[in-house]
């Protein structure tokens, strides 16, 4: 579902628009969210499903999730605009949990198995047969048959099939939930373990129905700019080439300004002082103290390590991520504005909601959220003249690489080179959380002595995040040449110290 602009896009792009709309107009908004549904979906027929009953109702889910409302029950009735006036606030607001499912949405995908498809053609051989070591397949009228209730899903049948006409049948969401935290409730429906769950978001963008939804704030942050009070956004640097070929990073602080943010803060300069610190961890306590290092910028790669191998988190880096040291060198600086980070991520909202954190950020969109401001209020980049053009340059090359898979890892590794030429430094890293298991796992046993480890929640890096617009590849082409253009390469030659927000003389 990655990368295909389809029905399940357009009405989840749809839905931040109107809820960014609802915002910015106000009035009656009982009156008015009751009729979104029928602006979303309209007509009398059916396009999508099965009943237009049953689109709408799941377009009122998706927008009071997007109001950060929470699902309503579906046992009893609610009208969907139940706690819209208690949320329409200046400040952070939805309870857990982040990701939610909207059951009646959900098409209850069989969990994972092995199935014969008509490409069986009964050979001789039956070489599925033989491997099994369950004794689970039978030739039934010259076909493989498996019976599901002796299959222990090892795969070995479909890895002789000399005819590919075995399929290992995955539900989509579990597939990519790296955390295993997706499995089926007594309706076949999908369930998240929320023990488990680290928020990636991976599940909600490979849904192909739709039916897996994380809450949102933009609501609430327009809100706050008609209070008349400061807002000052916090841009990821995946944000590069996410808003369309006409949206150059130079034109990113007008177009902001014109949905009402009072300025635009590039995240890379955080990204920068994060390095440092991480590079100056890594020479003060490997080997002497621990046996490696991990980075700690992505909060879904970190949650993970400490769920999953508590053991192995004193070997986290302790430095904060560089959304966290970003906000507080803002905050330093405006005190009494409020701070949105807009990036990639599912995940950045709950790491805004932790005890340590919420003062520093108010509010956390995604780029499609943003986007949806940007149709609310009909701002197209190619209007923006140049006179209005103010180029973010005040990170570095190495911390712009944060976007990308491998990059954080290079911006540390590149400091310790820098401040210990002589200092052997070995990196390796991994992208999507099956893979940054299994990277931990190694570790684990000794593989990764001495090693910098980077882990990514998101198979690509942020640039993947699941609040993306763009195809990672494009982006990763696009983030490799505004890397090239920053004025400085390595997070040392930023005019920034770690102390937030002093510049150096």
């Amino acid at each position: 579902m990655r990368n295909v602009y389809s029905s399940v896009t357009d009405i989840r792009r749809k839905v931040f628009t109107e809820v960014a709309k609802l915002a910015y107009e106000g009035g009656d908004y009982k009156e008015k969210i009751v009729n979104l549904p029928y602006k979303i979906v309209p007509g009398k027929v059916a396009v999508y499903r099965e009943s237009i009953f049953l689109e709408r109702a799941i377009v009122e889910e998706r927008l009071r999730l997007a109001i950060g409302l929470p699902m309503r029950s579906i046992e009893e009735h609610e009208s969907v605009a139940d706690g819209i006036e208690e949320s329409a606030i200046a400040e952070k607001y939805y309870d857990p949990p982040l990701v939610n499912i909207i059951k009646f949405a959900c098409n209850a995908c069989p969990e994972m198995h092995f199935h014969v498809t008509d490409c069986c053609q009964g050979c001789l051989a039956h070489p599925c047969k033989e491997v099994c070591p369950k004794k689970a397949i039978e030739i039934i009228h010259g076909k493989s048959v498996i019976d599901q209730s002796k299959c222990i899903k090892c795969g070995r049948c479909q890895s002789v099939c000399p005819y590919n006409a075995i399929n290992k049948m995955e539900r989509p969401c579990a597939k990519a939930c790296g955390m295993d935290a997706i499995s089926s409730d007594e309706n076949g429906k999908a369930k998240i373990d929320y023990d488990k769950c680290v928020s990636c978001g991976m599940c909600l963008v490979h849904c192909p129905f739709g039916a897996i939804v994380d809450k949102g704030q933009i609501f609430q942050l327009i809100h706050a700019m008609k209070t008349g009070k400061k807002v000052i956004a916090l841009v990821a640097p995946a944000f590069v080439g996410q808003f369309g070929p006409k949206a150059s990073p130079e034109k990113i602080t007008a177009a902001m300004k014109r949905l009402g943010f009072d300025r635009v803060v590039e995240v890379a300069i955080g990204a920068d002082l994060c390095a440092v610190e991480e590079a100056k961890d890594f020479l003060r306590e490997v080997p002497a103290n621990q046996p490696f290092m991990a980075t700690s910028c992505c909060p879904s790669w970190s949650v993970m390590a400490k769920k999953l191998f508590p053991e192995l988190a004193p070997y986290i880096s302790m430095a904060m991520t560089p959304m966290v040291l970003t906000a507080r060198m803002v905050k330093k600086k405006y005190p009494d504005a409020y701070i949105a980070f807009i990036g990639p991520c599912a995940a950045k909202k709950l790491e805004a909601s932790r005890r340590t954190v919420r003062s520093d950020v108010d509010f956390v969109l995604t780029f499609e959220e943003l986007m949806g401001m940007f149709e609310a209020k009909n701002v197209k980049f190619e209007d923006i003249t140049d006179e209005e053009n103010v180029p973010l340059n005040e990170g570095t090359g190495d911390g712009r690489g944060f976007a990308v898979s491998g990059g954080v890892a290079k911006a540390v590794a590149d400091v310790i080179k820098r401040i210990d030429p002589e200092r052997e430094i070995k990196v390796v890293s991994a992208q999507g959380l099956k893979e940054c298991r299994k990277l931990l796992q190694l570790a684990k046993a000794g593989k990764y002595d001495g090693y910098l480890l980077e882990g990514m929640g998101c198979p690509g890096g942020c640039i993947a995040g699941a609040g993306t617009l763009t195809d990672a590849t494009k982006s990763a082409n696009l983030i490799s040449r505004y890397v090239n253009d920053a004025p400085c390469k390595n997070a040392l030659d930023s005019k920034y110290e770690i102390t937030l927000g002093i510049v150096k003389e």
